[in-house]
């Protein structure tokens, strides 16, 4: 099914650089197998859902390689590469353990690895964006204490032409109060 103005594209869309995103992506979060750990249940399923996404408008995809771990960006790979009018948003400075718990990782090398172990699963180079979680907290959003806002090692990855746009994707908890609801 293709259309020539898609449900996602009624949406409306927005300019992020020189990108232009519909308002409606697609968080990828949810396709590894339950606690967002291991494979899903059937990966056959997972992957018909990126490609109807697509085909309904979505020209973005938000994922981490945290997911999974793994698993995702490959099932992501296999169902959309070469990703013909798609973007692919990534984040880094978070991680897994063994067990599937969420720990940071936002040293420079970690963030630095976690780009090209993003970039390797996918297929790309450079990646489109990566959104970093480097600054904050895992549970309580905030920067933890002595943190520099700028400590995201992206100053090189730049240089090294890994990433096309390197935002900060944590939210205070103001903003987020004020949105309407949904």
């Amino acid at each position: 099914m293709t259309t020539a103005n898609p449900p996602a594209a009624q949406a409306g869309s927005y300019r992020v650089g020189d990108l232009d995103l519909n308002r409606i992506g697609y968080g990828a979060m949810q396709l590894a197998g339950p606690g967002v750990f291991g494979p899903p249940r059937d990966r056959a399923a997972a992957i018909e859902v990126l490609r109807t996404a697509v085909e309904l408008g979505v020209n973005h995809i938000d994922t981490a390689d945290a997911y999974g771990p793994y698993i995702t960006n490959e099932i992501i790979r296999e169902a959309l590469f070469p990703y013909d009018n798609v973007h692919i948003v990534t984040k880094v400075g978070i991680i897994r353990d063994e067990r599937g718990g969420w720990l940071p990782g936002n040293s420079p090398q970690s963030l630095r690895e976690q780009v090209h172990d993003n970039l390797r699963r996918l297929g790309l180079d450079p990646a489109r964006r990566h959104h970093s979680r480097a600054g904050r907290d895992l549970s309580s959003g905030r920067p933890p204490r002595g943190a520099v806002a700028g400590r995201f090692a992206h100053p090189r990855a730049p240089r090294q032409r890994r990433t096309r746009h390197t935002p900060d994707s944590g939210a205070s908890p103001k903003p987020t109060k004020t949105c309407p609801p949904t």
